[in-house]
């Protein structure tokens, strides 16, 4: 069954970001996560007090794979830069069987 990741972030500071955007793929890619979306034309219909500045949805081979890759040295790293410039939240949840 496949394990997806859905990402609301919220960027205060768009330069730094960028360092973000340098570690993370690396961390994606070694664990074979394929993009399925990603955007920041958001349409807030319940839920939030406003939009979030990008969404991004991940597809994983596994749950587990999806949350190795989370907590893998490599997303670690990228992580703290992030950490820096940008809120995040995450979900990781299993896809239908």
């Amino acid at each position: 069954m496949k394990g997806y990741w859905v990402a609301f972030v919220n960027v205060n500071d768009k330069a730094k970001y960028q360092d973000y955007l340098g570690l993370a793929p690396a961390a994606l890619q070694k664990y074979g996560a394929k993009l399925l979306s990603r955007g920041e034309d958001i349409t807030v219909i319940e839920g939030f007090n406003t939009p979030p500045d990008r969404a991004v949805v991940f597809e994983f081979e596994s749950y587990d794979i999806a949350l190795q890759c989370y907590h893998s040295p490599e997303y670690q790293e990228a992580k703290k830069h992030r950490s820096d410039c940008a809120s995040a939240n995450i979900l990781i949840m299993n896809g239908l069987k």
